[in-house]
C-alpha cells in the first residue's frame, strides 16, 4: 500500500489548532518534534501497530530514561536525554496514527494520561537515585536523603498533573462542561499578575520530563568536569523545591480562579 505524503497527512493529523494548544502542547512539539514525528507517520499508518501499542513503547522509553539515570556518569544523562526524545516522539505519534485512521478513544486518552505520569515520575526517582550514588563513586556510603528528595520531587510533579486534571472530574461530577481558558485566569488581581510573572519565568516546567531531562544532562556535563556528584546533588535539591513550590502555588491558582464554578 502506498505511503501518504506528508502534505496529505498534515490536514488530518495536525487538525487547526494542535500546535496552538496554551496548555496541550509541549513547546519542543510546536517547536521540532510534530515535524519529525509527521515524517514518522507515513511509515506508520499502513502497519498493525496500534496507537494504543505506541503509547505502550512510550511508556516504556520513558521507563528507560529514569533506568538509564543509574548509570555513572556522563553516558547514563545523556542516554536518558536521548530515550526522553523518543518518548515525546511516541508522544506525537500515537495520536497522530489515532487521528489518521480515525482510532481516537477515551482509553487512549487515559493511556496516554498515565504514561506521562510514570514516566515523568521514573525521570526524577532515577535522578535521585543517581544522586545517592549507588555504585559508589566518591568511596561513601550511600545517601539515600538524595533518593527521599529525587522521590519528593516526583510526587510534586506527579500531583501538579493530576491537579490539573481533577478539575475536569470534579466539573464532570458536578455536570459542568469542560475548562475553558478564561476561567484559568485568578478573579485576585494580585494573583493574576503573579501567575502570569510564574508563566514567564516557566519555572515550574523545570519538572517536566524533557526539561528534566536536559537540566540533568547539564548538571551531569558540569560533574564531568568538577567531578564528583557535586552539581547533581544541587540539581535534586533545585527540582525538589520547584515540584513542591509548584504544587502549592498551582492549588492556590486552581482555586483562586474560576475553574471549579
Amino acid at each position: 500500500m502506498q505511503k501518504p505524503s506528508v502534505a496529505e497527512l498534515r490536514p488530518v493529523v495536525h487538525p487547526e489548532g494542535v500546535k496552538d494548544r496554551r496548555s496541550g502542547e509541549h513547546w519542543a512539539g510546536r517547536l521540532y518534534m510534530r515535524e519529525i514525528s509527521l515524517r514518522c507517520d507515513r511509515y506508520l499508518v499502513n502497519t498493525r501497530i496500534t496507537p494504543n501499542q505506541l503509547t505502550y513503547l512510550m511508556v516504556v522509553a520513558g521507563f528507560a530514561a529514569g533506568a538509564a539515570l543509574l548509570i555513572p556518569g556522563l553516558t547514563g544523562a545523556l542516554l536518558a536525554a536521548v530515550l526522553i526524545q523518543l518518548y515525546l516522539l511516541l508522544d506525537c505519534v500515537d495520536g497522530e496514527i489515532a487521528r489518521w485512521r480515525k482510532q481516537t478513544s477515551i482509553t487512549g486518552v487515559y493511556l496516554d494520561r498515565v504514561g506521562h505520569y510514570l514516566c515523568e515520575a521514573a525521570l526524577l526517582v532515577g535522578f535521585g537515585l543517581r544522586a545517592a550514588d549507588l555504585f559508589h563513586q566518591e568511596g561513601a556510603t550511600t545517601q539515600w536523603m538524595w533518593a527521599f528528595l529525587g522521590t519528593l520531587a516526583a510526587l510534586g510533579a506527579i500531583l501538579i498533573k493530576a491537579e490539573t486534571d481533577l478539575v475536569d472530574v470534579a466539573r464532570g461530577r458536578s455536570g459542568l462542561a469542560a475548562v475553558t481558558d478564561e476561567a484559568a485566569v485568578p478573579r485576585s488581581s494580585g494573583l493574576a499578575v503573579a501567575r502570569r510573572a510564574a508563566a514567564a519565568l516557566k519555572f515550574h516546567r523545570l519538572v517536566g520530563g524533557v526539561e528534566a531531562s536536559l537540566f540533568i544532562l547539564a548538571v551531569a556535563i558540569a560533574d564531568f568536569f568538577a567531578g564528583g556528584l557535586f552539581f547533581t546533588r544541587l540539581g535534586v535539591v533545585v527540582l525538589a523545591a520547584v515540584a513542591v513550590l509548584q504544587t502549592v502555588l498551582h492549588l492556590v491558582s486552581i482555586l483562586a480562579s474560576s475553574r471549579l464554578r
